[in-house]
């Protein structure tokens, strides 16, 4: 069974939607510049939530020490991205929570960046690299091409991201043998506007 993940949740009822349709993984995002940032309370509240089945992801855009302190004891995983290895493993020993380091991905010569975070992370995320200049290093509806991904040994446990939906999520799945999907703008009516059928339309193409 793939994994899934409905990331950038910002109220309890698409959270439950979430959940109830079952997502293995369920994300809140950090990152002021986002549509779906939330701020400590919102997310306290909705991590409160979340069944110990389910792991609570934190996604964070090159954190602040003060942003981390605030908001780790909310999630079980750290997703970071634009961060270097040092700076993962950092956060990894520091805070003991599992860590998942985002590698954007245009080209074949981009994935050479995943050796360098063995040891230093516990899964990569591939995800789509956004344009030069863009605000948002995903959550952009973009994808990259999964053939890049075709006889790449992966060094550590992996997701895929960038793009997906209902319509090509059980497509990316069969084409990258993925073991977790996620998404966030591929389950939206807007932007940080999460739609409850959408997410259930995800979690039944991703067969979760």
């Amino acid at each position: 069974m793939t994994l899934a993940k409905i990331c950038g949740l910002t109220t309890p009822a698409t959270l439950d939607a979430a959940l109830r349709h079952g997502a293995s993984h369920v994300g809140f995002v950090f990152f002021p510049p986002s549509p779906r940032h939330l701020e400590r309370d919102t997310a306290a509240g909705l991590s409160a939530r979340v069944p110990g089945s389910i792991a609570r992801v934190g996604v964070y855009v090159d954190p602040d020490e003060e942003l981390l302190q605030r908001t780790v004891a909310l999630v079980d995983v750290v997703q970071v991205h634009k961060v270097t290895a040092a700076r993962a493993a950092d956060i990894r020993t520091r805070f003991g929570r599992e860590t998942w380091v985002a590698i954007a991905v245009r080209t074949q010569a981009d994935l050479a960046e995943a050796a360098g975070h063995v040891g230093a992370a516990d899964r990569l995320l591939y995800d789509a690299k956004t344009p030069p200049g863009a605000t948002l290093p995903g959550g952009m509806g973009l994808r990259f091409d999964w053939s890049l991904l075709d006889g790449f040994r992966h060094p550590l446990p992996w997701a895929l991201s960038g793009g997906l939906d209902s319509a090509n999520v059980a497509d990316a799945i069969a084409r990258t043998g993925a073991p977790l999907v996620d998404v966030s703008s591929g389950v939206e009516s807007a932007p940080g506007v999460k739609d409850v059928d959408k997410i259930a339309a995800f979690l039944k193409a991703a067969g979760s």
